[in-house]
């Protein structure tokens, strides 16, 4: 079954192609990017298994545009992957949030839509990108099954004594204000991805994941479900991340806007988009240009390196402690499969709980799925490469082969 995964931002749509024989036999196809929608300098960034990158530049106005030129490249004679668009047996998208919804990956339909709709106000930037996909996949395939695969469904199993907040329950009656957790897929997949590398039981163990990138979020998984996670109500909370600030004292932000006369708005763009690694540095939001300046002498990029690391630490010591201990420990995301040194300022010190760290194995290793942990080591440590597409794609071939039985 050859899956079509799409993966709509408001600019931009990332995509791949994967034929899925069964969820554990699959072959990438293609993968790419189409960025700059709305743009005359549009660009398609085309990358075929096998076959040479391929890029066009040129006005994309909207999504159903972004689409069809992406259709047009599949079956392109040169640098595409299908012989006929009528080979995509499905397609797979990526939905930033299902609100109360959706405790699982759903088939589109016109409720489904509609839902997603109503959690518009609750991901502003995202849904309404992720149902225009939706939308241009019906008008240009109408006849081809889709499936909505939520960032926010794995969490759905926390407790309420994890997922309420401490203000007046009105509020959670009235508008569903509550803590929802984001990067599920990629949470759910190196976790298990984690359990298959090290031999730990998924259905009954205490793992914590760090997905730890431009944006970044820590889960404690009890028994495979989603227990705690640090992001919030919106991906604000929790970890200082490239441009968010993570969890700070409310009444500093209200302080903030009085003596600076920042209306929502404005208050709402500080913590979003100049705070966490950028806000306190001053020289970027990426942890490599940030390294580079510690290294050069920079006292704020290696206070934030620092900053960083300690806020990731101590929420791995408090979801081991609210779940009575850890059997695994998994490091994922941009800067948690690739940066060496976030990883050991984390495990350093954590042998009370039973970590012991593969220090010099950990200096090696980018990108590839290891156990960073030595055999004697009670708690498993591992890197795990995430891949939400092939998260995306697996949901739509299991729903999608589910409802043709």
């Amino acid at each position: 079954m050859k899956i079509l995964v799409l993966n709509c931002g408001s600019s931009s749509i990332k995509y791949q192609v994967i034929d899925m024989k069964s969820a554990d036999d699959y072959t990438l196809l293609v993968k790419g990017i189409v960025e700059r929608i709305g743009l005359l300098d549009a660009i398609l960034t085309h990358k075929p298994t096998g076959k040479s990158k391929y890029e066009i530049v040129k006005s994309i106005p909207d999504h159903t545009s972004g689409i069809s030129l992406i259709l047009d490249a599949l079956v392109d004679p040169e640098h595409g992957v299908l012989e006929s668009i009528s080979e995509i047996a499905a397609v797979g998208h990526r939905v930033a949030h299902g609100g109360e919804y959706f405790k699982d990956s759903a088939v589109v339909d016109k409720a489904v839509k509609q839902k997603i709709e109503a959690c518009f106000e609750l991901a502003p930037l995202h849904n309404p990108a992720n149902l225009k996909g939706i939308l241009a996949m019906e008008n240009i395939l109408p006849n081809t099954p889709q499936v909505a695969v939520f960032d926010t469904s794995f969490h759905q199993t926390m407790p309420p004594k994890n997922f309420m907040y401490a203000l007046p329950y009105r509020y959670y009656d009235q508008y569903r204000v509550r803590r929802y957790g984001f990067h599920g897929t990629s949470h759910k997949y190196v976790a298990q991805m984690a359990c298959r590398l090290t031999g730990v039981d998924y259905g009954h163990s205490k793992i914590v994941t760090c997905h730890i990138g431009s944006g970044a979020s820590v889960t404690a998984i009890l028994d495979g479900k989603s227990y705690d996670t640090s992001m919030g109500f919106t991906p604000v909370d929790g970890l200082i991340m490239g441009t968010r600030c993570g969890s700070t004292d409310p009444g500093a932000l209200i302080y903030i806007a009085e003596k600076e006369g920042l209306n929502l708005d404005r208050l709402s763009g500080m913590i979003n988009k100049e705070s966490g690694m950028l806000g306190i540095t001053n020289v970027s939001s990426d942890m490599r240009d940030i390294r580079a300046a510690a290294e050069n002498g920079n006292a704020r990029a290696q206070l934030a390196i620092e900053m960083f690391a300690a806020r990731i630490k101590k929420f791995v010591g408090s979801y081991a402690a609210l779940m009575e201990g850890i059997d695994l420990l998994v490091f994922t995301g941009g800067i948690g499969e690739n940066d060496p040194t976030t990883r050991e300022l984390v495990c350093q010190g954590l042998e009370f709980m039973g970590i012991r760290f593969d220090f010099q194995l950990n200096k090696q290793v980018h990108g590839e799925d290891t156990l960073l942990s030595t055999p004697d080591s009670k708690v498993k440590v591992a890197v795990i490469a995430t891949n939400e597409e092939l998260v995306i794609a697996s949901d739509t071939f299991r729903l999608t082969k589910k409802r043709s039985e």
